[in-house]
């Protein structure tokens, strides 16, 4: 008669999925999904060839990367396991940990890399809340019910959210982004350079360039262009307001300069962006935030612009 075993101190659900070559297109496909919690077997060491982003919700453990050391795991946490790096982690035999896991890969994982939501060179990174993240996992684990013809299109669009919800739930940063970004995003219409934006807040023009870099995934530049050129093309849809003065509210003193940046960037003139995008709506424009749970509409004649109003 065999030997008596005790039931596992773990519970464990998990599946995988083979995207084809069309949702390859889509940029990233979800490979697999699996949601864990209690006293889970050790992983590893092993090795590879895709992504993996492991949220741990409750618990804690260990981990060891690539060069050898062990770094302690406390919830709420992510670990990033990279394509060709060999990891080996546990959570604590005695306590167990809570863990969700999602597989994927795609050639959008570059562009995410480059922006700073996929972080190889940190694979055990500290979270404030784990919450969205494990919303994103909950949409691939419900998108794989047997039979459901858009199991890879919503898988992958979930990997996509669970990217950025990842990159929200960052212990080092806020929602909103670091200080510096808020900082630049409220004064990118002046008239500043860089150094001059970096002389504002007490930085070198290198200091703010790596704070942003870290925060934004791009240049200073950049990120002040985003903001510039996002509020020109509001001002050029809903105003009439001449190409010259939609330069000057954003930063422009030389509307020609103006007009070859924003035909560079955006792939058209001003004024032919004007022409195909143009709705004046003369005392109609609101800088409010509209409530996504409820949005504008019309409602017993009258316009209600879906924002929030203090109680």
């Amino acid at each position: 008669m065999p030997p008596h075993r005790p039931p596992p101190r773990y519970r464990t659900w998990m599946r995988y999925f083979t995207p084809g070559p069309v949702h390859h297109g889509l940029g990233l496909v979800c490979l697999g999904v699996g949601l864990q919690h209690g006293s889970l077997p050790t992983v590893g060491p092993r090795t590879l060839d895709h992504h993996v982003a492991v949220v741990i919700s409750a618990g804690h453990g260990w981990f060891r990367g690539a060069e050898g050391r062990v770094q302690p795991v406390r919830a709420p946490a992510l670990l990033w396991l990279t394509p060709g790096v060999p990891h080996h982690y546990a959570p604590d035999p005695d306590e167990g940990w809570d863990e969700s896991f999602v597989d994927f890969t795609g050639t959008a994982v570059a562009a995410y890399t480059e922006l700073g939501c996929v972080e190889p060179e940190r694979p055990v990174v500290p979270l404030t809340d784990t919450g969205p993240a494990r919303t994103a996992i909950g949409r691939i684990a419900r998108a794989a019910r047997h039979g459901n013809p858009l199991l890879e299109v919503e898988s992958a669009a979930a990997v996509h959210e669970l990217l950025v919800a990842l990159r929200r739930a960052r212990a080092d940063t806020t929602s909103d982004g670091a200080p510096v970004l808020q900082a630049l995003a409220r004064d990118a219409f002046l008239p500043l350079s860089v150094a001059e934006h970096a002389a504002r807040h007490g930085m070198t023009p290198a200091a703010l360039r790596t704070a942003v870099r870290r925060g934004a995934g791009c240049s200073p530049k950049d990120y002040l262009l985003g903001i510039r050129l996002g509020r020109a093309k509001e001002l050029l849809a809903t105003t009439d307001l001449a190409v010259s003065a939609v330069a000057r509210r954003v930063g422009y003193d030389d509307p020609a300069y103006f007009s070859r940046l924003f035909t560079r960037r955006v792939g058209t003139p001003p004024v032919r962006f004007r022409e195909r995008q143009g709705r004046t709506v003369h005392g109609g424009w609101s800088h409010r935030v509209p409530d996504p749970d409820h949005p504008p509409t019309i409602v017993a004649g009258h316009h209600d612009d879906g924002t929030r109003r203090p109680s």
